[in-house]
């Protein structure tokens, strides 16, 4: 091999190395965080180098170090294949049977600039989804769904927004206590409100599309928001269920802590990566638009759906509540330290007068 291509080698590895430690900082700032977005496809492209760098005439070295750096790697993504233990129960046959205590969601963002409505439309009448939440809806968009679906849906939540960060979210089960919030950063809109089951039980729902990470950009209005969603869900005396396009991987720093501190459970964890995001290159994809849901809750059923002419796949989550938790999952659980700075976060990003990140993406 010729120099040139060691020494290119060389470089890759040190790249992948630095991309792997930044983050494990604690720093909250797009250029530390963004890199974990990545894990998966690091992984395999520390592998393919690893096996290059062994032809190298000294090359064992950096074959090792690249190993090892496939191993950090797959340390976070094992968690989302089957090898791994489940956190979601499956269902047993008799609350499969009994569909009053059911609940189906399927969760869409859009990409506002898209305008295949009718993409959105055919998808939600072959599901027929309880309750279908679209992201990143303006004015339009809300007009659109309204038209074709409003006599299959009796149940509306519309905040239409012009800069990407608007949601809508359409029910056949009753809403009730239902709150529209800025939670932490202006202009940011996220949805609470509790859903009544067929069977008569209610339950909780927070549907959230916080702030992506940005390289030049500190991630603590996206973190904040997640965070604060964590803590309340946590409080909350309904069973609850987070879900949304969070701007953040399912394997993150940010995820864990949420998981840590709302004790809602992934139900991808030991079933796969269900990667959403970006639905136009195979090759950059990873797990963005998320559920997670109280304990009480059994899954039937976690699916990607077709393409919808938006940058973003379409998740459908069946789940079923139990009569009582599941006992002994491993989401962990936020010591006081961690509870504390947290807090501190949330509070000091709710004093920064600023508007949304990306508001103009989609102009």
């Amino acid at each position: 091999m010729t120099p040139y291509l060691e020494w290119l080698v060389y470089g890759f590895a040190a790249f992948l190395v630095v991309l792997t430690l930044l983050p494990l900082s604690k720093l909250r700032f797009g250029i530390v965080r963004g890199p974990a977005f990545f894990r998966l496809q690091m992984f395999w492209i520390a592998l393919a180098l690893a096996v290059v760098a062994l032809m190298l005439p000294n090359g064992v070295y950096v074959a090792m170090v690249l190993a090892a750096t496939a191993i950090v790697q797959a340390i976070y993504i094992a968690k989302f294949t089957p090898i791994w233990v489940r956190q979601s129960l499956d269902v047993d046959e008799a609350l499969r049977a009994d569909d009053r205590r059911h609940i189906s969601l399927l969760a869409a963002n859009v990409k506002k600039s898209n305008r295949d409505y009718d993409a959105l439309v055919s998808l939600v009448r072959d599901q027929l989804p309880d309750i279908v939440m679209a992201i990143e809806v303006d004015d339009d968009w809300i007009s659109a769904l309204v038209k074709e679906l409003e006599g299959d849906y009796a149940h509306w939540v519309k905040v239409p927004k012009d800069t990407g960060y608007g949601i809508c979210v359409m029910s056949r089960l009753e809403l009730s206590d239902t709150t529209v919030r800025e939670i932490v950063t202006e202009g940011v809109p996220s949805i609470r409100t509790a859903v009544t089951l067929r069977s008569g039980a209610k339950v909780r729902l927070y549907v959230v599309h916080p702030e992506p990470p940005v390289i030049d950009h500190d991630t603590k209005g996206r973190d904040s928001e997640i965070a604060h969603v964590g803590l309340e869900a946590a409080q909350d005396p309904l069973p609850a269920i987070v879900t949304g396009d969070l701007n953040d991987v399912a394997w993150s720093t940010t995820t864990r802590s949420f998981q840590r501190l709302s004790g809602l459970l992934d139900p991808r964890v030991g079933r796969g990566f269900y990667n959403t995001f970006n639905a136009f290159h195979w090759w950059a994809r990873w797990p963005l638009d998320h559920l997670f849901h109280d304990p009480q809750f059994r899954l039937l059923g976690i699916s990607r759906l077709e393409k919808i002419g938006s940058d973003h796949f379409p998740m459908l989550f069946k789940l079923a509540l139990a009569e009582l938790p599941v006992q002994g999952s491993d989401t962990g659980v936020a010591d006081e330290a961690e509870q504390e700075d947290i807090e501190d976060m949330i509070a000091e990003e709710k004093r920064r007068d600023r508007g949304p990140i990306g508001s103009d993406w989609e102009d």
